[in-house]
């Protein structure tokens, strides 16, 4: 009896652990588990709508403060540029509080794509967390355009929460 029971636990321990592991990966990945294809990515952006607005894609990392990458319409993702966002004429999406429910925090948008508008300043702002000097992005405008496409610039991105691993390539 106690020889099923100890089966039991471990049975139903390694179903536990497949499950996490398979939430992490869809996490990584902003809920989409393998996302579109290459050719998929590329047709989505070859047909996007133009206009005086930016796409943006939120990064976030733990302690960081760039806002995520922006790029023209119809110019690929590797050509984007990692951005700290001023906030003079409008807040981020996520302008709220670090602590409190995942859902209702900073941060809690990481890997939504956005409509943006706004306008490079042609400033540089510096990131003391990630010691870089980033453009600067003013932000007059955004729309959430997508909650869950996918990886950013490769189909083998991991995102790491505590540091900067999403790099154009």
């Amino acid at each position: 009896m106690q020889m099923a029971i100890f089966s039991i636990r471990i049975l139903l321990f390694s179903a536990l652990c497949f499950g996490l592991t398979q939430c992490g990966i869809s996490s990584m990945r902003g809920g989409n588990l393998g996302g579109p294809t290459v050719e998929e990515r590329n047709a989505t952006i070859a047909s996007e709508p133009t206009g005086d607005f930016f796409y943006g894609r939120r990064y976030y990392v733990e302690k960081t403060r760039f806002w995520g990458y922006v790029r023209q319409p119809r110019q690929p993702w590797s050509r984007a540029k990692l951005v700290m966002m001023r906030e003079d004429k409008k807040k981020n999406p996520d302008r709220l509080s670090e602590t409190g429910e995942p859902s209702q925090r900073y941060g809690f948008d990481k890997n939504y794509d956005y409509r943006l508008r706004g306008y490079f300043t042609g400033q540089q702002a510096y990131d003391p967390n990630s010691n870089q000097f980033l453009p600067e992005f003013m932000l007059t405008g955004y729309e959430a355009v997508d909650r869950q496409p996918g990886w950013l610039f490769s189909p083998n991105d991991r995102y790491d929460p505590l540091r900067i691993t999403m790099m154009p390539r």
